[in-house]
């Protein structure tokens, strides 16, 4: 994998890009606006704490605004806000060849979700995430090795990103497993960039327990305004949160995804992390899309075809929902 192309220089992104290139390994990247302009002039800028001292560095990444003008990659790794997949769908062509590799690096449920699971789960639509298969029309699943971050970055300003915390990066075949070779090229490649790897037996695993924890905390912390510390500490929340977990577990159930762990365990690795922001309420704050479609909307996508009923996730929904579309942050539509 010689030809290798972030797209999306954000926090996880742009994160990625420069370790990448720090190991050695040369980069393009996909940007827009401001993002393209400061990396284009000054490099990307790395910020992070090492051994305690804060560290800045600056990496050279060829970067384009339209794809056509990079060409054919062996790998693309697109690490976009889900709110902007559509676009990617839209424009990624030309940097796809017979055999470029896709590797999805996003939050929430991904369009290639049940690619590679149960066979009697293919019907399932998840038209939250991928209206009338448009997104799997343009990037199709067997292109896709999946991605978990365990990771927290932010962007301080154009072409400059901070590493908050977290090196861990979950990586594998939507078939199960990561013993292919491009899995086994993207675990060295991002080794040898200093993340902690691990391959998944399950990536939609990795994917669902993930989404288990942070589909309520961050619509939360978006309609609130709290840091996570705040959000459990309330017990009414708490308590709240936990309802539409256990809704969420019993869909996890159906599609052979059970989830062995309890609400308050995972309530109290959010307490440990103390007075944080998660990047939904970054986005608000910010006056970006919030990505209520790839973390609440598509588990309603499955427990409606399933017949699971979802009282609590339908408030949380609802209220996250109305929130974002007051301020311009949703589409308002009926």
């Amino acid at each position: 994998m010689k030809n290798i192309c972030i797209y999306g220089l954000g926090a996880v992104g742009g994160l990625v890009a420069a370790r990448l290139v720090g190991a050695g390994i040369p980069v393009s990247a996909v940007a827009r606006g401001h993002t393209l302009a400061a990396t284009r002039a000054r490099g990307l800028e790395l910020r992070e704490t090492l051994d305690g001292q804060p560290v800045v560095t600056h990496h050279a990444i060829t970067v384009a605004e339209q794809p056509a003008e990079l060409g054919v990659q062996d790998l693309v790794i697109v690490a976009v806000k889900t709110t902007g997949l559509g676009g990617v769908a839209r424009d990624i062509a030309p940097l796809l060849g017979a055999h470029t590799t896709v590797l999805s690096a996003m939050n929430g449920v991904p369009w290639w979700f049940f690619h590679g699971l149960a066979p009697a789960l293919a019907p399932l639509q998840l038209s939250s995430v991928d209206p009338q298969g448009a997104i799997s029309q343009a990037i199709a699943p067997a292109r896709v090795v999946g991605c978990v971050t365990h990771l927290s970055a932010t962007v301080p300003a154009p072409g400059v990103v901070q590493h908050v915390a977290g090196r861990r990066l979950v990586v594998g075949e939507p078939t199960g497993g990561a013993d292919t070779p491009r899995a086994q090229h993207i675990l060295a490649l991002l080794r040898q960039a200093g993340f902690e790897v691990d391959a998944a037996g399950s990536i939609q695993r990795e994917i669902w327990f993930k989404l288990w924890g942070n589909m309520t905390v961050n619509p939360i912390s978006a309609l609130t305004g709290a840091t996570g510390d705040r959000i459990v500490a309330d017990g009414f929340v708490r308590a709240f949160m936990s309802r539409c977990m256990q809704e969420a577990a019993a869909i996890g159930q159906r599609i052979g995804l059970p989830i062995d762990a309890d609400p308050e365990a995972r309530h109290a690795v959010t307490r440990q992390l103390g007075a944080f922001r998660t990047s939904m309420l970054q986005d608000a704050e910010a006056g970006k899309p919030l990505e209520l479609d790839a973390l609440v909307a598509v588990v309603l996508d499955m427990a409606q075809q399933l017949q699971v009923p979802t009282p609590n996730i339908d408030t949380l929904m609802g209220l996250a929902r109305l929130k974002a579309r007051v301020a311009g942050l949703y589409p308002d539509t009926a």
